[in-house]
């Protein structure tokens, strides 16, 4: 395998720590910031997994449009090549050591069925003794070819079976089915119909356990397996947050489920629901707390058993890892030895646990480095961002507030390149979606691109945010344009008041739910910001619960329910939420903004920008509006990210120059 020179170094430097020995100093040298297409490009690499064995590497390169599925052997050996094309790839897993499952998705209608406008995922899987590629689910009878939830994987002594859920079109059934690896043909193994949400299989393949949400009434019921039958286990009302699984225990009769069990548990203050995490035994019912520290964010489980061996939790400095396997805790523990600081992210490892692919981004645009504990030694396998050297990565703080009524906003500080004492700095205020998500420490392209261009950058977790608790995420409920909005400004203003930013040089940008707050921003919060730029944001808070109520054929849907938790509103239709919308707020709009929203949007329909920006050429307030041809919700591709961003830099630019006039 060939590498530059820096990453050769980089490789040499972690080898020596994971394996005993003296690290090699980075050399560092100023250079000029990075073209903006540095940052706008896709990643250069989007999936790489581990073969069982450990000795063939699979990954998703990407070039422009166009994705690739490479599949080397560990000597750099080209085992197979083909372009993916300009499809999204939402997953990439190995079936045994010859097969490769690849998940893609488009945005596309099936109006013969009544499908709406949306993302539809398909499976392909490679055979690299035959060097063809099938269709997950191809020529089943009566079922369509698209996969409906994720695929699992099974994997025994006879080989790996691939399992997948498909809508069969003269039932309405979505059963679940067995992959044939060398055609695509599914085999209906368990009946399930549209009520069944989720499911857990045991090492062997078998369904054990079923979780069936029945939306008039409410009601969510466990279903375990009880021979050749299943009976109902327990049973809660659950109008918005329904219980949910999270794959095998530690034993193969075992489940994990989250859930709000106040006679067994009281409340993990930890969560951002009322859920437990709890191990639940298939044969007598018997549930019992997980024995881990903190409340996991996510799960870890054995590449061959499926049984779980640990988990993981997002922190303010990164991910944390709590292993209950033994041999895993070790390696785990030499690894972060070895990149003190950086907070290592598990990718991928053989199913000897010996090699262990991990991502690093903190100080750095992100590396993938294979550590193998057999040989001793760690390789660089890949850069997502390799034009943008470590030392034009600008400085990332976690930084802390007081928001207006007491509550603490913690949040993450960029500094331009080169800038250690920040002093009356231009800044941006960039806000994350969901609105129930949250920004992490390490790398983030839209933050570091923003920061190349001379400003600083904040990313508050604001109330509503996941990862700081319930009491947190609950403060968030019903604050949309109100507290959620003035924790931004309230950062604003504690910044000004440190000397770090010029509170006269202030501009607002996000997407989805950042979107949102950037157009609340301009006319909710009048006067903190100079302009604002909204991707793919919602503009009419009513209008949009509507929509999600006719795409869902009910107006009393869990999803409707939950976003009037999150807006405030009192029932569907609800003209309160006008008061909290832009589109209704356009005459007070303080400063020019530029929307921008992708035509294939199957999550904010793009008329909730065409509303906005009509609002403002009505109101005559400056506006301008760019609709990216082919752009789903997620900035997917690569012409339309870069697109975005080199038009919000030039937009910033123009309203907000990084030096001052």
């Amino acid at each position: 395998m060939v590498f530059g020179l820096r990453i050769w170094a980089a490789a040499v430097a972690v080898a020596a720590a994971v394996c005993g020995g003296g690290a090699i100093p980075a050399q560092a040298s100023a250079q000029n910031a990075p073209p903006l297409e540095a940052y706008g490009a896709l990643p250069a690499i989007e999936y790489l997994e581990l073969s069982p064995s450990g000795d063939r590497l699979a990954r998703i390169t990407v070039a422009g449009e166009i994705r690739a599925l490479v599949v080397t052997d560990m000597s750099g050996g080209l085992l197979f090549v083909a372009d993916v094309g300009d499809v999204k790839v939402r997953d990439l897993r190995w079936l045994g050591e010859d097969k490769v499952l690849v998940v893609t998705s488009r945005t596309e209608s099936i109006a013969s069925l009544g499908v709406p406008r949306s993302e539809l995922y398909f499976g392909q899987i490679l055979d690299l003794q035959t060097q063809r590629m099938v269709q997950v689910l191809n020529r089943t009878p009566d079922v369509l070819a698209v996969l409906y939830g994720p695929a699992t994987i099974r994997r025994s002594d006879e080989g790996a079976t691939l399992y997948a859920r498909g809508v069969n079109l003269v039932t309405n059934q979505i059963d679940l089915h067995a992959i044939s690896l060398t055609s695509g043909r599914g085999r209906p193994v368990k009946g399930m119909d549209r009520e069944i949400e989720d499911f857990v299989q045991d090492p062997s393949g078998d369904v054990i356990a079923m979780g069936r949400y029945v939306e008039r009434s409410k009601q969510w019921t466990l279903r375990l397996k009880q021979g050749n039958f299943f009976r109902d286990g327990w049973s809660t009302e659950a109008p918005i947050d329904t219980p949910a699984f999270y794959g095998l225990g530690r034993k193969a009769r075992s489940i994990i489920i989250g859930a709000d069990r106040p006679d067994l548990a009281p409340a993990d203050p930890e969560a951002e629901t009322l859920d437990v995490l709890f191990e639940v035994d298939v044969d007598t019912g018997e549930w019992s707390p997980l024995p881990f520290e903190h409340h996991p964010d996510f799960l870890v489980h054995h590449p061959v058993t499926q049984l779980l061996i640990g988990a993981g939790r997002t922190e303010e400095d990164g991910v944390h890892y709590e292993f209950i396997d033994a041999d895993a805790a070790r390696r785990w523990a030499a690894i972060e030895r070895a990149f003190a600081g950086k907070r290592p992210k598990l990718v991928s490892w053989n199913d000897a646990q010996d090699q262990i692919v991990v991502f690093t981004d903190q100080g750095e645009a992100g590396v993938y480095q294979l550590i193998d504990f057999r040989r001793g030694v760690a390789e660089i396998l890949a850069e997502p961002y390799p034009t943008v050297l470590p030392e034009q990565v600008g400085a990332t703080r976690l930084v802390t507030y007081k928001a207006a009524d007491g509550l603490e906003i913690p949040a993450y500080l960029t500094l331009p390149p080169g800038v250690e004492t920040p002093k009356a700095l231009p800044l941006i205020v960039l806000a994350h979606g969901g609105p129930a998500a949250r920004d992490e420490a390490g790398f983030d392209w839209w933050a570091q691109a923003l920061a190349s261009r001379g400003y600083a950058v904040l990313q508050a977790n604001f109330r509503g945010s996941t990862g700081y608790g319930r009491s947190f995420m609950e403060a968030g409920y019903g604050e949309w344009g109100r507290k959620m909005q003035t924790d931004l400004s309230d950062g604003v203003r504690w910044l000004a008041s440190e000397g770090i930013i010029d509170p006269e040089r202030v501009c607002i940008v996000g997407a989805s739910y950042g979107g949102y707050a950037a157009m609340a921003g301009m006319t909710l919060d009048a006067g903190v910001y100079r302009c604002g730029v909204a991707v793919s944001g919602v503009s009419d808070l009513r209008r949009m619960v509507n929509w999600e109520a006719r795409q869902e054929g009910r107006n009393d849907s869990q999803t409707v329910r939950y976003w009037n938790r999150f807006m405030g509103a009192a029932r569907l239709n609800d003209r309160a939420l006008d008061a909290l919308s832009p589109a209704y707020l356009a005459q007070a709009s303080a400063g020019p903004l530029l929307l921008l929203h992708g035509r294939d949007d199957t999550v904010v329909p793009i008329d909730q920008s065409r509303i906005m920006a009509e609002a403002l050429r009505r109101a005559d307030k400056p506006v301008e509006f760019i609709e990216l041809q082919g752009e789903d919700h997620w900035l997917s591709r690569t012409e339309t990210r870069h697109k975005m961003l080199s038009e919000t830099v030039r937009f910033l630019e123009r309203h907000n120059p990084p030096v001052a006039n």
